[in-house]
């Protein structure tokens, strides 16, 4: 049998459950998760890999309509992901609130095979299931439709049966034993990002960008420092918290991550730094690793 490799790109509205696809598909935690929208900024690959099929996942950041330049640039990463993809898996939360005209026109556009997502079903009903299911054949008229629950694993190995049929015959485009494109430090940034999600409230996380400035590693231990940037005075006092406590919290939870994920001790320094506006500043989003 001939090698099967090609790109998947998943796409969807901000908090529909894209994150939490990837991971369960690729097996590995690649997509950092909080329940706050918009926690996805970069396209983020994680790579499947059979004898026959080397899959090239793209978590992309939520669709939206960009108020300043870092969300320009998180746009231009899902456009990107929709132009060499040769399958689209379009995730829809079965309860959508959101209007996805936005997501339907970018799909209208595509030549590649869109599979529907029905994400979350396990908080609905069959009768739900089924008007969503035709819903969706009606106004996207879609290549097919899944109801899946990305959270439980349900109805995800039928996902992988589907894209292994719709890949073209391709030699791997990547080594066989690689799990993404990103480096180390890109996964140590997004692992402190998650901890400020989760940890803050309101504007203060999407106002931060988490910078790892050395990464060393030792026999024994691994060393890494790294800068949370903030856009004002009041933000970088509410990151630190009284007397440090809130950043020693960042700092902690986010190195039991990481020891984990490098299976290795860590030692992690934190530093926060205000930077007015960065979102707005092209010359720091590229700096950064945006696509501007």
């Amino acid at each position: 049998m001939s090698h099967k490799a090609g790109f998947v790109s998943i796409i969807g509205k901000p908090n529909a459950g894209k994150s939490t696809l990837m991971n369960s598909l690729v097996g590995e935690k690649m997509s950092i998760i909080t329940p706050k929208a918009q926690t996805t900024r970069h396209r983020i690959i994680g790579i499947v890999n059979d004898e026959d099929h080397q899959i090239v996942f793209s978590d992309t950041p939520g669709v939206i309509k960009p108020n300043y330049s870092l969300q320009e640039s998180m746009m231009n990463f899902v456009q990107g992901s929709l132009i060499d993809a040769d399958v689209i898996l379009f995730v829809t939360d079965i309860h959508e609130k959101y209007d996805e005209n936005d997501v339907i026109e970018k799909l209208r556009k595509t030549s590649s095979p869109v599979a529907v997502l029905i994400n979350k079903v396990d908080r609905s009903s069959e009768q739900e299931v089924m008007e969503k299911i035709d819903f969706w054949k009606q106004h996207l008229n879609p290549d097919a439709v899944f109801a899946i629950s990305a959270l439980l694993g349900y109805g995800v190995g039928g996902i992988l049966e589907y894209i292994k049929e719709k890949l073209p015959v391709h030699a791997p485009y990547y080594e066989k034993d690689e799990l993404t494109d990103k480096n180390m430090r890109f996964f140590v940034a997004e692992m402190v990002r998650e901890k400020i999600f989760k940890l803050y409230d309101k504007e203060i996380p999407y106002s931060t960008e988490v910078i790892i400035t050395s990464y060393k590693e030792e026999p024994t231990i691994t060393r890494i420092a790294g800068e949370i940037i903030v856009e004002r005075d009041s933000q970088k006092n509410i990151i630190i918290g009284k007397a440090g406590s809130m950043i020693k919290k960042v700092g902690t939870y986010a190195r039991q991550d990481i020891e984990e994920f490098i299976g290795g001790k860590v030692f992690l320094e934190l530093f926060v730094k205000v930077i007015p506006d960065w979102r707005s500043k092209k010359n720091y989003l590229k700096q950064f690793g945006y696509d501007i």
